[in-house]
Order: C-alpha cells, then sequence, then structure tokens
C-alpha cells in the first residue's frame, strides 16, 4: 500500500435553499429547480450548490485518519472475512451490539491482529 499524504478536506454540509426560512421544508438537499432561482443561477453570495469539485481525493476516499479502511462488523463471524488483510483495514463494531459480544469480538480480534476502532472499555478483561 502506498503511504499517501492524509490530508483530507471538510465536508460542508448542503441544506436546502430555505429551509432556514420555512419550517416544513427539511434541511436535506434538494437540487433547486425554478427557472428564476437564485441558488440554482448561481448567483454571489447565495447558498452554494455540491457539485464534483467538492469531493475527496481517489487516493484517500474512504480512509480513516490512521490510513486504514474501516469496516461496520456485528459479529465474531465477520471478523473471519478480514484475516488477510489485517494490515489495511480497521473494525468498528456496531452500536447495537451488547456489551458480552463486544467483549467476544475484541477477544477474537486480538487473536486475529485486526485493529478496532472502538473496542469496548476494559474494566474486567
Amino acid at each position: 500500500m502506498l503511504k499517501t499524504n492524509l490530508l483530507k478536506k471538510t465536508k460542508k454540509k448542503f441544506t436546502r435553499h430555505h429551509s432556514d426560512r420555512y419550517k416544513r421544508l427539511r434541511k436535506a438537499w434538494r437540487k433547486p429547480k425554478g427557472i428564476d432561482n437564485c441558488v440554482r443561477r448561481r448567483f454571489k453570495g447565495k447558498t452554494l450548490m455540491p457539485n464534483i469539485g467538492y469531493g475527496s481525493d481517489k487516493n484517500t476516499r474512504n480512509l480513516s485518519r490512521r490510513g486504514l479502511y474501516k469496516i461496520k462488523i456485528q459479529n465474531c463471524d465477520d471478523l473471519n472475512m478480514f484475516i488477510m488483510s489485517n494490515r489495511i483495514i480497521e473494525c468498528e463494531i456496531s452500536r447495537n451490539i451488547s456489551r458480552k459480544n463486544k467483549i467476544e469480538i475484541l477477544k477474537k480480534a486480538r487473536e486475529l491482529d485486526i485493529k478496532l476502532s472502538n473496542p469496548p472499555r476494559q474494566e474486567k478483561l
């Protein structure tokens, strides 16, 4: 794996035009389609629309700050898929997993030398 500079852009939150003005409009981005719409026509000082220039660098696109790909796991069996790629990935335990199962996953990850981005707190391990 090539070492690249992990300088990542800050992700801009694009909000829907006039979502701050009207409560009935949700914050989620929708492209304006009106013929006179100032955002669609890109007037100066108006809300910016998302475009391809806001994308990340192709080499660092799905990488975490440690330079590894982050993958969500649900159980111990999911760890078996990543035995061969434990140098380029880090696993993240899903939020709705019980504490008992998180500890099992942690033990299995230590056996297989797989990094966890959110290991359970170790009080009595």
